[in-house]
């Protein structure tokens, strides 16, 4: 998918603005000409923007979820009571989580709470080497960048609050349910609707630097979905009025408060709560490796993230990021 230029981004800046503009002013405020602006605005479309024209009135943006603003997420997030994070909103970028990995890497300084958001991934990704669908404004692409002192060991579970965070920001926010499913997606009805991929940097005894991806489906367009290769379902389903901005200052306040409770007293206290909202509770599931896969009843997950598995009247915890967890054929 191509991003768009500067001038397209102008006219979804100027669209945003609310209402009605027509063709000609936006050519005028660009130096283009209307035939250019209509080029533009059709290539928009084809990325599942929502645009349409009335003669006599011009062009008006359908946006339920609005575009990012750094000014309106910190002044959200400062009512919430938060004073730690520093969010920058960059327009296009190939991965949120794949930029703050190369400013860790090229020795950037970076402070926990640090938080990247953007409109656009060009490489959006998802666990096991996937692909995150990303399009233009049609969802949340957030990353935020947490320093555990505790090794890497210590940050085994940490998906499990990351996850509980998700939960409780939507609660908050819209106040709909999501159920959890290891180790790191949040469905509603059995339908995805957004996913966690937590990247870690640092030596086993040292200090672990996190960049904690969250991609949430907001407005997802019909054109994309069809890439998507398992049930999901989008915010706009489910909730009236999404303002993006809000979503992501709920989610900074969030995970702050789950990733300090995290830090005190690991997932003590946690896993109880995941696993009242565990998706596959006493279902039959099928865990694969990508080598072998079996079958058993999913217990929940044990106080350090594992999920347990009843097989043959015993259960067992199994750990690891490459392992996949689905609700088994009958």
């Amino acid at each position: 998918m191509k991003a768009p230029d500067g001038n397209k981004l102008a006219i979804l800046q100027a669209l945003n603005q609310g209402g009605f503009v027509s063709g000609q002013q936006l050519g005028e405020q660009l130096g283009i000409s209307r035939a250019a602006v209509g080029k533009h605005i059709h290539s928009l479309q084809e990325m599942g923007l929502d645009i349409f024209k009335v003669t006599g009135k011009g062009y008006c943006l359908n946006n339920n979820a609005g575009f990012l603003n750094q000014q309106a997420i910190t002044e959200q997030y400062k009512k919430l009571g938060g004073n730690t994070a520093n969010v920058e909103v960059q327009p296009i970028i190939d991965s949120t989580n794949s930029e703050l990995m190369r400013r860790l890497q090229s020795d950037v300084p970076l402070t926990s709470g640090t938080v990247l958001v953007a409109e656009m991934q060009q490489a959006g990704k998802g666990r096991r080497g996937r692909v995150w669908q990303s399009p233009f404004g049609a969802n949340l692409y957030f990353s935020y960048f947490w320093r555990l002192d505790d090794g890497l060991q210590a940050a085994m579970g940490v998906s499990i609050a990351v996850g509980l965070a998700v939960y409780d920001a939507l609660k908050a926010l819209y106040q709909i349910d999501v159920e959890l499913k290891w180790p790191n997606d949040i469905y509603i009805n059995r339908e995805k609707l957004a996913g966690v991929l937590v990247e870690l940097d640092g030596q086993p005894q040292g200090p672990c630097q996190l960049v904690i991806g969250i991609g949430i489906n907001l407005h997802m367009p019909e054109s994309v979905s069809q890439h998507i290769d398992q049930a999901w379902t989008d915010l706009s389903q489910h909730v009236q009025q999404l303002d993006k901005n809000k979503l992501a200052a709920y989610l900074c306040i969030c995970l702050e408060q789950r990733l300090a409770q995290y830090q005190q007293s690991g997932l003590n206290e946690m896993y109880i709560r995941w696993n009242s909202l565990n998706a596959f509770a006493k279902e039959c599931v099928e865990l694969n490796t990508g080598h072998r896969s079996w079958r058993g009843i999913c217990e929940g997950i044990d106080s350090q993230g594992g999920i347990r598995i009843r097989q043959d009247g015993e259960v067992k915890s199994y750990y690891g990021g490459e392992i996949s967890l689905r609700k088994a054929d009958k």
